[in-house]
């Protein structure tokens, strides 16, 4: 096998990093699990940064190198599979799957769209619409193969206006992934950052907990990025000439009705929906499981009688793939953190830094870290460990640094390839959409601004919502 000189380069760090591990003389009070585990890290980053191999195979491959060396034992590796922020995620898919064969999705957007008279309106409601579809549909990749067919029929609909139609390409895909932060399941980061939190620390942060801190940096942030995009894309004239668009012009461009007296099926599962959301919300109240509400709402979602869709074609939709991915990144974190790696990493990190300056260096690098590492729970995966364990040496509160970089890291606009959505609609074939230069131009904005967006949360916000900068 050929390697270019990108891949040969991170195979000669990757080895170099192994071969100074491997030394006893070299880094005295390192222990040999700690060892074992850094090397494991180092190559699976490295393989994941410099290798078209696919990130599943390589978590798995690291998971098994720590249980046969003896790091972790073969039950906290397989035990991860079972973890309930596991289950959480699949009965969410099934769930997701129950919606998405209604109609609801098509009227949702009928019906808010609709009401626009301008073309900021028209941003603004196409926003407002996209962040509350973080409550519908986990993972950003299914969110944005549920809201394409709605481009497509704006996209007709304003067939004569380029401008709006490459601005709405660049809106969908931003806004998806900017509002993921706003659930637990809106992203497998989100798990992964809540697992390692309470392996290390302990701390628990439920789903309501997330709602109330993630929620209010989802609105601001999406509208914030609507903005953004809006005046990057489009010129004043075109802000100005004002937009009418009926339910009649979705409907035409829609095979399910979106307008009408609501069937059966998209009543029940709009019901279904409300009550899962309700459930998991009120959670403090009745101390039922996330997990278990989702499951139970998944039952009742492919059941015979009442669901909307069978179990088979609704599992069919569920991403095995990155559940195994989040599995074995889980029990590399717990390899990081129960070897002694982590903290030792962190050591030398001078011990007198100011929490904003260490929250802002978190951040900073967060946002900045999709240039190399393309997948988001990647991404978490080896950033939250790290973040965790340099919070608690600094004094900084490890919950409050975890969410800083698990929301920074939602950041990926960069270049087609940073993140599945972002792709997805930057290859839609007869409909205009935006260029790589379209995506630099919106990021030299974007990315310094939700920076010092998400640093303005976690110094000012989110003390006020009971998770303080200092650690408690």
């Amino acid at each position: 096998m050929s390697l270019n000189l990108r891949q040969a380069a991170v195979l000669c760090v990757a080895l170099s990093l192994c071969a100074l591990l491997i030394v006893p003389g070299n880094f005295p009070g390192l222990g040999g699990d700690a060892r074992l585990t850094l090397a494991v890290f180092a190559l699976a980053t490295c393989a994941w940064i410099g290798t078209p191999i696919d990130d599943t195979y390589i978590a798995l491959g690291a998971g098994l190198a720590l249980t046969v060396t003896g790091v972790i034992s073969s039950e906290t590796l397989f035990g991860t599979l079972g973890d309930s922020t596991v289950w959480l995620l699949i009965c969410a898919f099934v769930l997701a799957a129950a919606v998405a064969r209604t109609g609801l999705a098509g009227r949702a957007a009928a019906f808010l769209v609709g009401g626009a008279r301008s073309v900021r309106q028209l941003v603004h409601l196409t926003t407002a619409a996209l962040v509350v579809t973080a409550f519908a549909v986990p993972a950003t990749s299914g969110r944005a193969a549920l809201a394409l067919p709605v481009f497509l029929a704006l996209a007709k609909v304003l067939a004569d206006r380029k401008r709006l139609v490459v601005m709405l390409a660049l809106l969908f895909p931003t806004v998806i992934l900017l509002s993921a932060v706003a659930t637990l399941i809106g992203a497998g980061a989100h798990l992964i950052t809540v697992s390692v939190l309470w392996e290390t620390t302990g701390d628990r942060i439920d789903f309501t907990q997330w709602l109330l801190l993630g929620l209010p940096l989802a609105v601001a942030s999406s509208h914030l990025a609507a903005e953004t995009v809006l005046l990057t894309t489009t010129r004043r004239a075109d802000r100005r000439t004002p937009v009418r668009i009926t339910a009649d012009d979705i409907q035409q461009h829609s095979e399910q009705p979106v307008t009408g007296p609501w069937s059966p099926a998209e009543s029940r599962c709009a019901l279904l929906l409300a009550t899962v959301v309700a459930l998991w919300c009120s959670e403090p109240l009745h101390q039922v499981s996330p997990a278990v509400v989702a499951l139970i709402g998944a039952v009742v979602a492919a059941s015979p009688a009442l669901g909307t869709v069978g179990l088979k074609d609704a599992l069919k939709t569920v991403p095995w793939s990155l559940l195994l991915f989040m599995a074995a990144t889980m029990a590399m974190g717990v390899a990081l953190a129960d070897s002694g790696a982590a903290g030792w990493l962190v050591s030398g990190l001078p011990g007198d830094m100011a929490p904003w300056l260490f929250l802002a260096l978190v951040v900073a690098v967060s946002t900045a870290a999709h240039l190399v590492l393309q997948s988001r729970s990647a991404r978490s995966s080896v950033f939250v460990p790290l973040v965790v364990a340099a919070a608690v040496g600094a004094g900084v509160n490890p919950v409050a640094a975890a969410l800083a970089s698990t929301a920074a890291a939602g950041f990926c606009h960069t270049l087609p390839a940073s993140a599945k959505p972002v792709t997805l609609f930057a290859e839609i074939p007869g409909t205009p959409t935006y260029t790589p230069r379209d995506l630099l131009r919106l990021s030299a904005v974007l990315a310094p601004l939700t920076a010092a967006l998400v640093l303005l949360f976690a110094l000012t916000v989110w003390p006020l919502l009971g998770v303080p900068v200092l650690k408690p």
